[in-house]
């Protein structure tokens, strides 16, 4: 008999965005299916995208406690820049140090914890625990000084394994992990009993409660207001589409998608989005398997950065159509049942129209690609993936 493997994640912070969601979904996965995992967020708040979020109040949060998942918090606030080695004092590392001697295997999120984990090699306090990375983007460059963190960490061996969510990620790392590291791929996946269709009256009671009529077309923007998901794009797209589709509504929801960011205003100020456009600024929302599941389509205008982008494959899952440009794996992701454009308004708002011109067709393609969206086999390769790097201890008699 052997004991349970031991993981520890390690957080940068528990704030808005499509890679926590997913390694939150692994995380209480692979704890529910036999695996001991705990957490350790470097931050318990975060100020981003013109907002606050803090650690008790996260979604992802609150659903690893509920799964029985330990998660702590070194207490740090975390921003645009990642935390760097020099800034962890000697109590947290203390505590860092702690948590990791207690674990098989540390999975980090993204290279931005690396930091914490270099500033406990260079201290002499590293424990010798194997460490595996998970990237989740296609463009390192844009990861600031956490891709200079992982690439000393891969060169010098305090990271052994790579484990992306796209071939075009593992394909932009190549050069940053170099050639000594286990480099993998698995693919990302959600859970089809969250994003499914609604029912009749599940997407009624939806509608009413944001004031859309039940005829209206919706179009969902589901991104964080940041540069990468290049939101102006996405506002001139609304611009071009609701001149001539005035019964359309536009929902944009994520972290500085509301009315309180005067970023945003300005944004839509410049796109030239019509008075009458019928746009709802909704912010951080905890009800995405809702959203999706009243939206026709679900867009994607980002400008770089994107890997697997889980809002595509959510909205699919729930009936809707993703229209996206060609960044990442994105056009791979949606082949079959999502239409992939040029990064241009019109292209995007004649994409919107297509769509909406034949509904019932691009709804069936959408549904009839939900088997090969679940997160069942994401979950087993993730599995498989840390247990390659563990020594299993047997159990004393």
């Amino acid at each position: 008999m052997t004991a349970p493997l031991r993981v520890l994640s390690l957080y940068e912070g528990f704030f808005a965005g499509g890679a926590r969601v997913l390694h939150t979904d692994v995380v209480a996965g692979l704890h529910a299916g036999g695996q001991s995992h705990r957490v350790l967020s470097i931050a318990s708040r975060a100020r981003r995208e013109a907002t606050v979020q803090r650690m008790g109040d996260d979604p992802r949060c609150r659903r690893l406690v509920d799964a029985g998942v330990e998660v702590r918090s070194l207490g740090r606030t975390a921003g645009d820049q990642p935390l760097a080695p020099e800034t962890f004092g000697p109590r947290h590392l203390r505590r860092a140090a702690t948590m990791i001697a207690q674990a098989d295997v540390v999975v980090s999120l993204k290279e931005q914890p690396l930091g914490l984990l270099l500033a406990l090699r260079d201290r002499g306090m590293m424990p010798d625990v194997p460490v595996a990375v998970c990237l989740h983007r296609s463009d390192p460059a844009h990861a600031g000084a956490a891709r200079e963190w992982l690439a000393e960490a891969a060169w010098s061996g305090l990271v052994s394994t790579a484990i992306s969510c796209a071939d075009s990620t593992r394909d932009a790392y190549r050069d940053v992990v170099g050639e000594g590291i286990d480099a993998r791929v698995v693919p990302n996946g959600i859970d089809t009993e969250r994003f499914r269709p609604g029912t009749a009256r599940e997407r009624a009671a939806i509608r009413r409660s944001l004031g859309i009529p039940a005829d209206a077309p919706v179009v969902l923007f589901a991104a964080r207001f940041d540069a990468m998901k290049n939101p102006g794009l996405f506002l001139r797209a609304v611009a071009a589409h609701a001149r001539h589709r005035h019964h359309t509504r536009y929902l944009l929801c994520g972290a500085g998608m509301s009315a309180d960011n005067p970023a945003l205003r300005a944004a839509i100020a410049e796109a030239g989005v019509p008075a009458s456009a019928r746009i709802h600024l909704l912010g951080i929302r905890d009800d995405m398997p809702a959203l999706h599941r009243i939206a026709d389509i679900v867009a994607l205008t980002s400008a770089f950065g994107e890997a697997s982008p889980l809002c595509l494959i959510e909205g699919a899952a729930s009936g809707a159509t993703p229209v996206t440009t060609a960044v990442g794996d994105a056009a791979r992701v949606v082949e079959g049942f999502g239409i992939v454009t040029a990064h241009d308004s019109v292209s995007i708002a004649g994409a919107w129209d297509a769509v909406l011109a034949e509904r019932p067709a691009f709804r069936r393609l959408a549904l009839a690609a939900r088997p090969r969206l679940s997160r069942e086999r994401m979950v087993q390769e993730y599995r498989l993936a840390i247990e390659s790097l563990a020594v299993r201890v047997p159990l004393a008699a």
